[in-house]
Parts: structure tokens; C-alpha cells; sequence
């Protein structure tokens, strides 16, 4: 936004009760009026005037802009065509996708072929195969420590622990590439925790793989940059290449690769899913919490392709979500809101099947609404405890005799239920059933279901043997963000002469972000323009946006371009034209959200989008207007005087020139492939000379548009040092120090003791004013931020003064070519600057004003800001953050949001239009963990039946009777009743910090350009405001009378971050976005067979164990003597 008021047209918005208080004198102040309204005007035009003379004169802006000049033979204008641009970046990444194919198709071709040809040996065992157990490193088995500490006197070790004699033992090295340590030769392979490595299939699985390797290092041979390749198995077993030992975050290794991101996606086709919980009475206590765990289990199954709604029932059916009433999409927030409510469940009633698979019929097969679907699999998902009911009529209602909708039960917990009625209903609608009876069964059970939905994947072959490209994750191996190809690996076998309907897993090959980052022209687009790229959902998997704050590897990374972004209409028109794979450019007015989330801008820029070959991937370009051409230095003779040292150019980088021409900081940019990077900028520094001693003026190893302007860029702020800086005494102008940055990289601040309390980026591209220097006309101002809740001023350690931050963008014009390649600027000395400002703003200096407003015994005078501390005086910029003051007290207030400081004043200047406001959310943030005690103690539980039990015969034959039974054999056989098991989380509960959403109120000017007089009314007083805009800067000038009373009942303003915490989720719904799913759908096969749709098992008791049984408790209840506790 132009932060510029117009001197001209000013509008004065006086009432009569205005004129009233103007006229009037305040009590105890029988001889000074608060100051006229044109006497403010005058104040601000002298305040402008004095920021017109010192700043320019100590900056040099005009005297940088000569001296880009006369190096103009030194350096070209190029144009940036954003169309050219974005349109060879899309070509780049989909050749970089298209590698990655080739790697796909060769592994999952050699994968099927290898089992094909594998005899399967039913007496396999453990000592003959040889693998690399990544879960043998020393790390792993420390972690396991922790979760499985051992007792006092056990005779197992460290070793016996994770011990695996079958692991072979590898050597590694580190490959900045992986971000890792890794060995070249081997594989890795991981299975997890739940699964015994010991059994026939998993042992299986690892020697058939095996030959994997060999294919594995085929494609890293022909493709280097290739990351890590992957075999995920429907088993569970992981092998990967290159080799690394396994990392376990939070110490506690959940992870499964059947419930991976890309795994999924790879293994099935697109879900729509009703998953139905039986709420009866008969569900209670354990069997309760199981259910509501597993469905928990379950909803981590499902991705952002998918939609879902979770259902209770009981006599009625109802959803759990109460705003959920069709079928939403399965991304993080809604399945955070669906397992929230999942665990509020209660049981009651009587199961009636009939309602709970109507209702969920219903919700799958009713396309009259139009809310967005999967439109692939449809499927009912049933969490019962059992029951004799088979819904017959339900299903021929609904689903025969097409079976277009599967239906999968799970019986839950353990029981004497007959479970032949839910095997019959998931084999009668081309489903499965299972069984969870513990903990320990919930998360294989809920996820195996997926081996069902790759039948007709499997069957159909070829066809469906396509790379699918996931979203955004992080990397359970440290790479960080990537996307990954995906390609379902099948069972080429005959099964019983008939084509196997059976995945054998998922191959997967890692393309890193920053691989794709790397083809993007980053440095030529300028500080404010950049590109990004979204998938079918509308998320990003580039964007500069795209910082997730914490690293879970079990969450998607998931952050819309409209959340990116503060959106409008423009973007979300783009961003579905995007989704729907055309191309187009729009020039549009919008806003933007500083770095430091302090300020919003509106300004202009270009969006230019075009599909990315070969993905459903399409890639944009985001350019300001001063961006459309780039400065390209040429400068291959000044490198070679670099390297014989003739050049003041280069000396004025070397460190011994620090004192004398002020401290000089360089971006951390990979000017050369052997430039080692260094968080200390000084130390980054010296390895640059030393490198551009070593280098040929055109070196393949270096990035030569980077060095040759960044050297351009040395040469012309050494000239600024000479002409300009080392000519002003900075004392004398009130200035702590003078800088500049350009685009080429470099960053000079000066003297070189003031570079000691810079904390600003030395990227001038990653700092907020530079950013904002480009984005704005005039000087943009900048306190040191204060939150309310600090309790020092941030001051410069030096001298113990504060700084004010002041910078402007350098702006050439090259024929008709306008650039902005520098940003110039000033710290200023805050008490110096004070003074100055209340002398500004007063009647001291002006001769002509001074003599008419003398104070005489008959006639009084107006208040001015440096002699009347009753007359508040301020300075706020535009993000409403206060800058100077004349009280005395605000000194410790500078860089407050200004509603800190008089809350009824700003919000005065808010309700005025001199501020609007925008409430932004951060959706990557974290926030601090809730605290929990790492200890817990509790009883073993013991179920306690009432009369009303014993009397019912039914309830003998019941869970609860054989779950008594089992009790007390346990206590009797290990004598434990109500003792007391302590289990120490040590440091698995520790406090860490979670992923949430954070919400914040940015201000920014608003449309009025002129000044005003207002009156704030509060109940019992009010009082005169006087503001305007101080041309050519952010700030803005107001003279208010004190508050008379000591209240104001208006709202107060508030700006810090704050944590999103929504009770109900179902306020303020937002309307599902835009988005589009996989073009292709492999949900039917006519050729599936069904007929394997799972086996169950039923308890049944014979009539003489039950009547021992009964004769036993009853016997026990007679002579309760006999029990280590009373009933």
C-alpha cells in the first residue's frame, strides 16, 4: 500500500459539542486551550519537513541512485516474463517427476516378477535369512529402555532387549543429500512394534525382498539425485534404501507403514465411508473404550482424498458431529473434531442394527445434496459388541443385489456373543469381518480392510498401475517436507487357476521440496515475488508460506493456498482454476501479511498459473509490478581482479575494513557449490574470500548470476560509504547507525559497532523491512516489538538507547524500466528523537506562531507537546505500534500495540477509519503442551455385580459374569487383588509442544488520507482528537486531551497471537473448498471373489462348565470369609 497522505483537501469533521470543548478551558488549566485543529496540521507539516531534510541526506538514497548509475555499464536490465517463467519451471518439475517414474515403473515391474518366481517355504526360520534391522541401533533400543524399563533382578539386558542375531551390522556415512547417515550397499528394513518378526509370512516377506536391493542400487546408479526408495508390504515389513538406522520420534516407535500417507494412497482407491457405533446399553466399561480407540484408529486411515461421517446408534442413529450431517472431507480438522466427539459417546438403549445401517445407507446413497464426495468406494464400517440381528431387509433395500456399497463388521471386546450374524452381513455385502478383543488388535484389525478395497485395483492390472503423487508429509527419516510417487506392487501368482486379487505392497520414491525449490529463479523474482505450486485439494507443496513449526511424521502436512495466503475472491477464483488444471495470469489488488505478522499490506501483484505436465500438480508465480525486471551484473573481468586482490571493492569486504567502512553481512545463498555455509555470518564470510580466490570468472561450480551481483552490489555500497556515511557525524543527526541492503545478498551496516545490536536477517529477502521497504512509497518506521507481557524494553546493549528502524526503497529508472534493487535507512536514537519530536510539535522554534500564542494574564494559549505533559502526543505507525511519545511514562511503552498504551484512544482512531482491522489465523503454529504427572497409580479393576446381576440368569452366560471369573482365578493365582501397579512415563509423558491453530489481529491504515478532529464519548466525559498522516512515512500523528474520567466502556483492541480455541466446533462452520479428487476409480471388478470375508469365533460353554461356575460363585458369595477382599 502507498503509505502516502495527501497535504491538500483536508476535512475537518467538527460537531458543536466539539467547538464546545475546544473553546473551552480544561479545569485546572485556566490559561491553555488545547491546541487548534490547524495548529496539529502546522505541527505535522514540521515534522514532515524535518524527516524530508535528515533522512535522504544521511541515507545517500538520491546519492545511491547516481551511483547506480554510473556502474550502469557494469550491469543489464532484464525482463522477468512471468509466462516464460512459470511456464519452463512447470517443464523443469515435470521432467524431475518423470525421472522418478522411470524408477517407480522399473522397481514395481522387478518386484513382481522376483515373488512370482519365489518358492514359499512353510518352515522358513529365523537363522536363514541375514537382513539389516534398522531398529538394532543403539538410539532404538535406548527408547525402548524408557518404554519397557526393566525390573530389579531380571536377567534380560540392553542387548537381550532389542537383540537380533539375524541383523547384520553396517557401517554409515553422512550424505548431506539424505540429511543422514547411510550406507551405500545395503538395505533397511523396518516392521513394527505389534508385529512378531519370527512368523512364516514376515520371514517370507524378508527373503523375497531381499533381491529388491540389487534393484535399488540399479536405479541409484542411474539416477544420483534419487532419495530414498521404498517397498512398502501389505504385511506391514518396510524396506528401504539406502540404509539408516531408524529414527523413533517421541521415542516411541507407532510407526506402520500400512498407515502411511503415500502407502494408502498407493493401496486403494478414493473412500467414502459411514462408520456406524453401536451406543447400546450392553456397550459399557471396556468394551466402550476399545470402540471409541478403534474408530479413533480408523479415522487415521482415511487422507484428505477421502470423505467420512461417524454415526451412534441405539434404537435411533444419529451423527456423533451434530453439523455433520452429510459426509465430510477426512482432513486433520475434522477428524480432530470427529475424535473429540467419538470419546464424549455414551452407551444406553437397546442395539437396533436396522437403524444404524439405514441411517448410514442413507448418508452414502442420497445424491441430492451437493456436497462434494470421493465418489469411488463406498463402504459401512460397524463397531458393535454383538448381537442376533441381520438387517436383511436393510440391505435389500439398499444394496442388493448390486453390492454397490461394502459393509465391514468388528466385533469388539470380549464376549459369548454368536458372531455368525456380523460374518454373515460383511460377506453378504463384499466385505470383511473382524474381531478386536483387545487393545493390542485394534490397530491391525482397523487397518486391514484396505487389502479388501486393492481387489479390484489388483484385477485390474496395468490399468491400474499408474504413479500417483501424494500431498506434502514429513519425512520419518529426516529428509524433511516431500511429496512421493507411488505405484501398487500386485500378486502375479494363480490363485487356484484365477487371476490373485491380492497387493503385495506399495513402491514409493522421495522427491525432497527443496530438490523442486532448487528449480525455481528465486533471487531474480525479487524480495517480494515468489512461486508456488498446489495440489487437487488447494494445498501447497510450494509456497514461501510452507513452514510448518513442528515435525510430526503421522500427520500429512496439510496448509491450504487460501490459508497461505489472507485470501479474497481473486484467490480463490485462481486457486480453483488452478485445481481444474488451466492455465491464466491476473493482475490483482490485494493483501499481504509482513514476516513478522505484525503489519498487513495492500499492494499489486501479478498471479501467473499453469498445469504441470504429467501430475494433477499446477505451479504459480506471484511478481509485484517493480519486480518485472531484474538487475544482471557482468562481471567476469572484476572477478579475476578479486582473485590478484586489485580491487577496493573486495577489500572493503575483509574484516580488518570493519571499523573504518562499517560491518558488512552477506545472505547465505549457495554462490558455489563448494561454499561452505555457516550459521555465524562473519565465519560464512571468510569462506566466501576464500573461495572467490580459488574460482575462474565463469566456474561451473557457481551460480553466476549470485556472484556476479553480489559483488556489483559491494562495489556500489562501498561508494555510498565513501560519498555519503563516512561525510555525516550521525551524533549530530540523532541516528544510532546507517545501513543498506540490496538484492544482490550484501547487508552493510554502519559504524561497525552498531552491527553488534542488528538483529535483523542478514537475507535481506527473509527481513520484514526489506519487504516492506519495496512494498511501500516514503520511510517505513519500525520499533523494537514489546508485548504486553514483557517486562524490559528490548534496548540496544551498547549504550542503553532504543533504536527506531527506518528504511525506504532505492528506485532507478533504466529508460522505461523501473526497479527497486536496495533498501537505505537509519536507526534513530530514541530520546534524541523524542526531543526533537516535542520541540516539532510545539510553538518553541516558530517565531511567527510563537509571538500570537505568547500566555498573558488576560488572554490564554494553546497546549503544545513539550511543555504541557496534560497534552498526549504520539506517533503510531501503521500497524498501530507506538513510535514516540512526549510522556514521560510511555518510554518503557515503545513498540507496544498502541491499545496497550491508551486502549479508548485507539480504539477511537479504529472506529474513525483511521485503522482497519484483519483477523488471520496461523494453521503450522504451535502451542505450549499440557502438563501431566508422569505417574500414575490406580487398583486392578475388578467388576462388582449387584443382586440385580445375580438374579438375572442371563447375565451368566454374560461378558461380565466370565470376566469376573477370570478376576478372581488371577488373584487367587497371583495374589494381586487391589494392589497397585506404578508405571513411570519418564520421558514418554514429557511435555512437549503440539501442532494447533493460532489467531491474530492485524491493523492497518484505512482509507482516510486526511486529517480529522473527533470526539471520543465515554459515559461520564469526553475529549478532543486531533490526527493525520504524516506524508511520505507510516505513521500517523495524534494530539488528544487526557482522559477526564478514569474509564471508557469501549472495546479494547488486542493484536498479540493468541491460541484458536473453538468449544464448538460446529460455530462458524466454514463451507467446504474447492477441490478435486483422482480422475480414476477402481472401486468394482466383476471377477472379485468374495468369498474370503473373515472368520469369527464364538464362546460357547458347555452346560457343565456354566453349572460349576455358578456353583463356585455362589459358593463364594455364601462364605465371603475366603476372599482376600469383601463384596
Amino acid at each position: 500500500m502507498a503509505i502516502h497522505a495527501q497535504s491538500s483537501g483536508i476535512f475537518c469533521m467538527f460537531s458543536i459539542q466539539t467547538m464546545l470543548i475546544i473553546s473551552v478551558s480544561s479545569p485546572g488549566t485556566a490559561n491553555l486551550r488545547f491546541p487548534q485543529h490547524y495548529t496539529m496540521i502546522h505541527w505535522a507539516g514540521r515534522i514532515e519537513k524535518e524527516l524530508e531534510k535528515v533522512l535522504p541526506q544521511v541515507t545517500g538514497v538520491q546519492q545511491m541512485k547516481s551511483i547506480y548509475n554510473e556502474k550502469r555499464s557494469q550491469f543489464d536490465v532484464k525482463r522477468n516474463s512471468p509466462k516464460d517463467l512459470v511456464e519452463r519451471v512447470a517443464r523443469d518439475i515435470a521432467r524431475l517427476l518423470n525421472s522418478k517414474r522411470k524408477a517407480l515403473e522399473r522397481l514395481a515391474k522387478e518386484a513382481e516378477q522376483i515373488q512370482t518366481e519365489y518358492p514359499w517355504q512353510d518352515n522358513i526360520k529365523e537363522s536363514d535369512i541375514q537382513y539389516y534391522d534398522s531398529k538394532v541401533d543403539a538410539e532404538y533400543v535406548q527408547y525402548r529402555e524408557v518404554i519397557f524399563p526393566l525390573k530389579p533382578g531380571s536377567n534380560f539386558t540392553e542387548e537381550n532387549l532389542m537383540a537380533n542375531p539375524q541383523s547384520i551390522s553396517l557401517e554409515f556415512v553422512e550424505d548431506p543429500n539424505f540429511k543422514n547417515k547411510v550406507n551405500y550397499s545395503y538395505t533397511a528394513v523396518q516392521i513394527p512394534t505389534d508385529i512378531y518378526k519370527g512368523s512364516p509370512t514376515i520371514l517370507n516377506e524378508l527373503n523375497w525382498t531381499q533381491a529388491l536391493e540389487r534393484v535399488f542400487i540399479d536405479n541409484s546408479r542411474e539416477d544420483p539425485s534419487l532419495r530414498w526408495q521404498a517397498f512398502g508390504s501389505a504385511t506391514g515389513v518396510t524396506r528401504y534404501y539406502p540404509a539408516t538406522p531408524w529414527r523413533t520420534p517421541y521415542k516411541i516407535d507407532l510407526y506402520d507403514v500400512r498407515r502411511r500417507p503415500w502407502y494408502i494412497q498407493g493401496a486403494s482407491s478414493p473412500k467414502d465411508m459411514v462408520i456406524i457405533v453401536d451406543v447400546s446399553g450392553s456397550v459399557s466399561g471396556l468394551t466402550l473404550k476399545l470402540m471409541k480407540t478403534s474408530v479413533n484408529e480408523m479415522l487415521d486411515t482415511l487422507s484428505d482424498d477421502d470423505y467420512v461421517n461417524v454415526v451412534q446408534f441405539n434404537e435411533k442413529a444419529d451423527v456423533v458431529v451434530s453439523c455433520f450431517k452429510t459426509l465430510v472431507q477426512a482432513n486433520l480438522r475434522n477428524k480432530k473434531i470427529f475424535k473429540d466427539k467419538v470419546m464424549q459417546m455414551h452407551a444406553k438403549g437397546t442395539t437396533v442394527y436396522k437403524s444404524g445401517f439405514q441411517f448410514a445407507f442413507e448418508q452414502l446413497l442420497n445424491d441430492t445434496t451437493s456436497a462434494p464426495r470421493a465418489n469411488c468406494n463406498k463402504m459401512i464400517m460397524m463397531f458393535t459388541d454383538g448381537g442376533e440381528d441381520r438387517a436383511e431387509e436393510v440391505f435389500e433395500k439398499y444394496n442388493w443385489p448390486n453390492k454397490t456399497v461394502r459393509v465391514f463388521t468388528f466385533s469388539v471386546g470380549q464376549h459369548n456373543y454368536d458372531v455368525a450374524p456380523l460374518q454373515w452381513i460383511a460377506c453378504a455385502n463384499k466385505g470383511y469381518y473382524f474381531e478386536i478383543p483387545s487393545i493390542g488388535a485394534i490397530r491391525i484389525n482397523t487397518q486391514e480392510y484396505l487389502d479388501v478395497l486393492g481387489r479390484p485395483m489388483a484385477l485390474a492390472g496395468n490399468q491400474a498401475k499408474q504413479v500417483q503423487w501424494t500431498n506434502v508429509y514429513q519425512d520419518a527419516l529426516g529428509l524433511g517436507l516431500v511429496i512421493t510417487g507411488t505405484m501398487p506392487v500386485f500378486n502375479l501368482t494363480a490363485d487356484n487357476d484365477s487371476k490373485n486379487q491380492l497387493i503385495l505392497g506399495v513402491m514409493g520414491v522421495d522427491i525432497a521440496l527443496s530438490e523442486i525449490q532448487q528449480l525455481t529463479p528465486r533471487y531474480k523474482l525479487g524480495a517480494n515475488g515468489y512461486t508456488f505450486a498446489i495440489d487437487p485439494n488447494g494445498y501447497v507443496l510450494l509456497h514461501p508460506n510452507l513452514q510448518p513449526k513442528i515435525i510430526n511424521f503421522r500427520e500429512p502436512v496439510t496448509l491450504d493456498f487460501l490459508d497461505a495466503e489472507l485470501a479474497d475472491s481473486n484467490k480463490e477464483e485462481i486457486r480453483r482454476l488452478m485445481i481444474d488444471g488451466k492455465a491464466g495470469q491476473r493482475k490483482v489488488k490485494t493483501l499481504v501479511k509482513a514476516i513478522d505478522k505484525r503489519y498487513i499490506d495492500e499492494v499489486l501483484r501479478t498471479y501467473i498459473w499453469t498445469p504441470v505436465e504429467g501430475t494433477d500438480y499446477s505451479l504459480g508465480l506471484v511478481l509485484p509490478t517493480y519486480s518485472e525486471h531484474h538487475i544482471r551484473a557482468n562481471l567476469s573481468d572484476q572477478i579475476l581482479q578479486v582473485q590478484l586482490k586489485d580491487t577496493t571493492d573486495f577489500e572493503s569486504l575483509l574484516p580488518h575494513t570493519f571499523e573504518s567502512e562499517g560491518r558488512v553481512l552477506i545472505a547465505p545463498r549457495e554462490y558455489c557449490k563448494d561454499l561452505e555455509l555457516s550459521s555465524n555470518n562473519t565465519e560464512f564470510l571468510l569462506n566466501f574470500i576464500a573461495l572467490m580466490e580459488k574460482v575462474t570468472p565463469d566456474s561451473k561450480q557457481c551460480d553466476n548470476f549470485l556472484l556476479h551481483n553480489l559483488i556489483l552490489d559491494t562495489g556500489i555500497i562501498r561508494q555510498l560509504v565513501e560519498k555519503v556515511w563516512k561525510t555525516k557525524d550521525l551524533n549530530t543527526y540523532g541516528f544510532l547507525a546507517v545501513f543498506a541492503a540490496t538484492d544482490g545478498g550484501i547487508t552493510r551496516i554502519f559504524p561497525n559497532k552498531a552491527a553488534e545490536t542488528w538483529e535483523e536477517d542478514p537475507e535481506p529477502f527473509n527481513a520484514t523491512y526489506y519487504q516492506r521497504s519495496l512494498d511501500n512509497r516514503g520511510y517505513i518506521f519500525r520499533a523494537p516489538y514489546r508485548s504486553r507481557e514483557s517486562n524490559t524494553i528490548l534496548q540496544e546493549q551498547e549504550n542503553d538507547t532504543i533504536g527506531i528502524l527506518v528504511s525506504t526503497a532505492v528506485e532507478i529508472t533504466v529508460g522505461s524500466r523501473t526497479i527497486r534493487p536496495a533498501v537505505v535507512g537509519v536507526k534513530l536514537d530514541l530520546e534524541a528523537w523524542t526531543s526533537k519530536f516535542k520541540i516539532l510539535a510545539s510553538n518553541q522554534t516558530d517565531n511567527t506562531r510563537q509571538g500570537s500564542q505568547m500566555c498573558t494574564p488576560t488572554s490564554g494559549c494553546e497546549m503544545d507537546c513539550d511543555a504541557h505533559e496534560d497534552l498526549l502526543c504520539y506517533l503510531i505507525d501503521d500497524g498501530g505500534f507506538l513510535i514516540m511519545s512526549n510522556q514521560i511514562n510511555d518510554w518503557s511503552k515503545i513498540g507496544m500495540f498502541f491499545s496497550e498504551v491508551d486502549s479508548a484512544l485507539m480504539y477511537a482512531l479504529y472506529n474513525n477509519s483511521f485503522y482497519q482491522r484483519k483477523l488471520t489465523f496461523d494453521y503450522q503454529s504451535v502451542c505450549a503442551p499440557i502438563h501431566s504427572s508422569n505417574t500414575g497409580a490406580a487398583p486392578r479393576g475388578v467388576f462388582v455385580p449387584t443382586i440385580a446381576d445375580f438374579l438375572n440368569m442371563a447375565w451368566w452366560t454374560s461378558t461380565a459374569a466370565w470376566s469376573l471369573f477370570q478376576q478372581m482365578l488371577y488373584g487367587f493365582a497371583y495374589h494381586s487383588w487391589f494392589t497397585t501397579d506404578e508405571i513411570e512415563a519418564s520421558d514418554i509423558s514429557e511435555s512437549k509442544e503440539a501442532s494447533c491453530v493460532r489467531q491474530q489481529t492485524q491493523f492497518y491504515f484505512g482509507n482516510v488520507s486526511s486529517a480529522y478532529s473527533i470526539v471520543q464519548d465515554c459515559e461520564n466525559c469526553s475529549r478532543v482528537i486531533h490526527a493525520k498522516r504524516i506524508n511520505n512515512t507510516n505513521l500517523l500523528f495524534v494530539v488528544a486531551e487526557k482522559l477526564p474520567c478514569s474509564t471508557c466502556d469501549v472495546e479494547k483492541l488486542f493484536q498479540e497471537e493468541l491460541e484458536f480455541i473453538q468449544e464448538d466446533p460446529c460455530l462458524n462452520m466454514p463451507q467446504p473448498r474447492y477441490r478435486k479428487g483422482p480422475s480414476t476409480c477402481f472401486d468394482y471388478n466383476i471377477a472379485e471373489n468374495t468369498t474370503d470375508c473373515g472368520r469369527g469365533h464364538s464362546f460357547r460353554p458347555s452346560i457343565r462348565t456354566l453349572l460349576l461356575l455358578q456353583l463356585l460363585l455362589l459358593s463364594l458369595v455364601a462364605h465371603p470369609h475366603i476372599l482376600p477382599f469383601s463384596l
